[in-house]
């Protein structure tokens, strides 16, 4: 018989990443009781190992849902100063916010080429960029290589260290009453219809979540927060699931002995990205690797991003490398989050962010809290509704 420990609360949040601290923060915020459960220790799971892009402008992608990405990455990336700051305020710790742009690089001819259509994509929605040959990429960043052949600059692509962001957030539940519960793996979902896979969800509504144990947590609502593993959850019937896959991301961390300097900017390329910190770190990534939940880190992936580093920036070759990572993103078929109400009373789903979790952290904690205590008209973006995977699910 399943165990009831804790009183029922107004939201449970399952997920102790970026997301689902930022959707507590804010949903206490504004007077909910709010219980996390985290699988495995607050903040130490993909978004741990994050490099901290907001680079919306950077990083759209040709078709609709690009679009559809875009105009959420602009959303959100206009909230990052604010969102940044009242978390500071809150925590007593810093976000490690940097606003110093993000430079695209081709490095051959053909590279070149495609640098130059993605460059006349962007100016047409108007976004801001600007077109630089290779020597005016070096005067502003003098540690590119003399093999740069074009860039373009996104001013208003930024980047924050979400390990600091995650400490904030944990700063901020834990100073306003939000109960974080780590180690409590999250087995499946109760409901208060029968929850067999046939059924399409119609009059069912949640009532708690289970854990691995048989613990159960009563709550009003829950919000699926689980990253990669919020699409693996017992109990929910068939088309009121969602497809998230985990997709592999290998990364380093490098350290320079002499401090800040080689890199001041974002640096993008074929292949990766360089990310600097303020105390003279960076962030080396990613792979891209479709391996389920496979986490190990291979001689084959690190030396293609080193490869690929070293030729941008040579410089690189002369960092210590402090730490290897892999995290796991979580994607949904089309790529784009899932944001808002599912099929059955109670339940919102806030994940699938992919790699851009960060980034969207402000704006998917804005519209979920919102909802969650009603003081405003639910407005979720057509683009990530649940129901959109209905037949994939089903």
């Amino acid at each position: 018989m399943p165990k009831h420990i804790d009183s029922r609360v107004d939201v449970v949040i399952v997920g102790g990443g970026v997301i689902g601290l930022a959707v507590a923060w804010r949903a206490r915020a504004r007077g909910l009781s709010v219980t996390v459960l985290e699988r495995g220790e607050i903040g130490r799971g993909t978004s741990y190992v994050a490099a901290g892009m907001l680079a919306p402008v950077a990083e759209v992608e040709f078709g609709e849902a690009g679009q559809a990405a875009l105009e959420l990455g602009l959303r959100s990336a206009e909230l990052w100063p604010e969102f940044a700051a009242e978390l500071e305020r809150a925590s007593g710790t810093e976000t490690g916010l940097r606003r110093t742009g993000t430079l695209v690089i081709a490095c051959d001819e053909d590279e070149a080429r495609e640098l130059e259509r993605q460059i006349a994509f962007r100016e047409s929605p108007g976004l801001r960029t600007t077109r630089l040959r290779g020597s005016e990429a070096r005067a502003l960043e003098p540690g590119l290589s003399p093999t740069v052949r074009l860039a373009f600059e996104a001013p208003d692509d930024h980047s924050v260290d979400p390990r600091l962001v995650l400490a904030a957030l944990r700063g901020a539940c834990e100073a306003t009453g939000v109960r974080l519960r780590e180690h409590a793996p999250v087995a499946g979902i109760a409901c208060d219809g029968n929850g067999h896979s046939d059924s399409d969800g119609d009059g069912m509504r949640i009532t708690a979540v289970e854990l691995e144990g048989g613990e159960q947590v009563s709550a009003r609502e829950v919000v699926l927060a689980a990253g990669p593993w919020s699409g693996s959850l017992t109990g929910l019937p068939a088309r009121a699931c969602v497809p998230v896959r985990p997709v592999k991301g290998q990364l380093l961390r490098l350290r320079d002995p002499a401090g800040p300097g080689l890199l001041e900017r974002v640096v993008r390329f074929e292949g990766g990205y360089l990310v600097p910190r303020a105390d003279g770190r960076y962030v080396l990534g990613a792979t891209v690797e479709e391996r389920g939940f496979e986490r190990h880190v291979t001689a084959g992936g690190v030396y293609e991003l080193l490869r690929d580093a070293h030729e941008l920036v040579p410089g690189v070759s002369e960092l210590q490398i402090e730490e290897l990572c892999v995290g796991l993103r979580p994607g949904t078929p089309d790529n784009l989050p899932v944001i808002g109400p599912g099929a059955i009373d109670g339940l919102t789903w806030a994940t699938g962010h992919y790699r851009n979790g960060i980034l969207l952290a402000p704006l998917t904690a804005e519209l979920i809290a919102s909802a969650l205590a009603a003081d405003s008209p639910a407005s979720f973006p057509v683009a990530c509704r649940a129901d959109r995977f209905a037949a994939v699910a089903a």
